[in-house]
């Protein structure tokens, strides 16, 4: 039995010589790179001799810092010694990308265990007017007229100079990198190929039977897996939804046409596409001097049908007539909505598969070492994300976190369903009002009002902390 295990020992190893440097490893740890990477490839060559190992010409420092991640599926200590621009150079190399990519990721995103890692300040006009997120944990970001991107390693990709003079709406379309963009102070919504930098198409709204519509700028943009849909607001206020066909770029439907002359009517402000439900939600909030007033509405893209939708201030049946809501945000993974009003600063959430007259949850905070912040915050902003809500209230940042009930946390959402906590510190309140909260992977981006750059917040290497009732 000995002789076999010192057997298999024996012709298992091989030797590397990379960049003047020895290293003795197994084909085995070579092969979990995966079949495709170079180290595979390698390790299909018989065993090597002492006097005969494989020469790679590359930096043996960060060959040791993946060699052994591939023995241990982990990171060593001495990864931090070089950029992760480096590592992930070294690694794309080696084929072993997907591996590295594991290791690198952020730890779960836990509010209550989350801060600021690290501030993204594009090179040029960085004043962030918007961006976008993906699953991946990467973003695109708007400044000026441009676009860049960082990937899901934070390491900027490129930049596109497009030309609008500004951005204000920004969604990434197709997965071969095809970017949406629109500026609320000129016409049209227009389709950037981020691969080569061109614009690819554009779109406007027309009308050939009413002269009002004329180069209407876009307000909103949203995308299904067939569509784009883009909320078009003309001078004369009149407004829709287009729905535009991602393969030809022409439009299919025109949804939700309104006049534009009251707040019911307004031109929506956010629009989200709501996969499993296969419905269009669409937001806008206004504000004067009697207050904040505006509309949620759900429309079936397919017929063009409301199926849903409620106006504040109500016709009273809500329980919280005359508070109306300051921002909504919508979590389209777990089918819930939830909004923050604007005269109490209370949160409410709803179920989107069991939506009535009112059917808001107003979450009670039954913290009492938090400070009162209810009422009186002229600047909210809300995003649902990964059972968590975070909300941001002028320039302060604070989390509510799903309570696990004996265990269970996908229970019913009630009234103490949901504990908040300050994600930030009362000075670091003061960097500027927070504009918009945005999660992608498992990060959670921050933008601010005339500041230059994005935060990005993550969880650290010891979060797992939740809460328990």
């Amino acid at each position: 039995m000995e002789d076999a295990l010192s057997n298999i020992t024996l012709t298992d190893r091989i030797k590397l010589n990379v960049g003047g440097k020895l290293f003795e490893t197994t084909i085995s740890t070579l092969q979990s790179g995966g079949s495709e990477s170079l180290l595979a490839a390698l390790s299909n060559r018989q065993a090597q001799s002492s006097s005969n190992p494989v020469f790679i010409d590359r930096d043996p420092e960060i060959f040791s810092v993946l060699l052994s991640l591939l023995r241990t599926n982990r990171l060593p200590s001495t990864y931090r010694r070089f950029t992760d621009q480096e590592l992930s150079d070294e690694a794309s190399y080696y084929g072993i990308e997907s591996q590295l990519k594991s290791a690198m990721l952020p730890n779960p995103l836990s509010g209550i265990d989350a801060s600021v890692v690290a501030t993204i300040r594009p090179a040029s006009d960085g004043v962030v007017s918007a961006f976008t997120t993906i699953d991946d944990g990467s973003v695109w970001i708007a400044h000026g007229g441009q676009i860049s991107v960082y990937d899901w390693n934070l390491t900027h990709a490129g930049t596109v100079r497009t030309h609008l003079d500004s951005i204000t709406s920004l969604r990434q379309v197709t997965p071969s990198a095809m970017a949406a963009v629109a500026c609320d102070a000129a016409s049209g919504i227009h389709f950037y190929n981020f691969a080569n930098g061109r614009r690819v198409g554009s779109v406007e709204w027309i009308d050939p039977t009413d002269p009002r519509i004329y180069k209407a700028p876009v307000t909103a943009i949203a995308d299904s897996p067939d569509s784009v849909f883009a909320a078009f607001d003309s001078y004369h206020k009149e407004n829709c939804v287009l729905a535009i066909d991602k393969s030809t770029l022409q439009v299919t439907s025109e949804i939700g046409r309104q006049h534009g002359n009251s707040s019911k009517s307004t031109v929506p402000g956010t629009l989200t596409y709501v996969t499993d439900l296969g419905l269009l939600a669409a937001t806008a909030v206004t504000s004067g001097a009697f207050g904040f007033s505006g509309y949620i509405r759900l429309w079936d893209p397919r017929s063009a049908r409301v199926v849903w939708e409620t106006n504040e201030p109500g016709s009273g049946r809500s329980s919280r007539f005359g508070d109306s809501f300051a921002d909504v945000s919508i979590d389209v993974k777990e089918l819930t909505m939830c909004k923050i009003c604007s005269k109490s600063g209370d949160l409410a959430m709803a179920d989107l598969r069991k939506l009535s007259d009112d059917p808001w949850i107003y979450l009670r905070d039954t913290n009492p070492s938090l400070r009162n912040t209810s009422g009186g915050i002229s600047n909210s902003v809300v995003h649902c994300y990964k059972k968590q809500v975070f909300v941001g209230r002028d320039g302060g940042l604070e989390v509510w976190s799903r309570v696990a009930q004996n265990g269970e946390s996908n229970i019913e959402i009630g009234e103490e369903s949901f504990r908040r906590n300050y994600m930030d510190k009362l000075q670091d309140s003061k960097r500027g009002i927070i504009s918009k909260i945005e999660g992608g992977g498992e990060r959670l981006f921050v933008s601010r009002e005339d500041a230059e750059g994005l935060e990005v917040w993550q969880s650290s290497v010891f979060s797992g902390a939740f809460l328990v009732l």
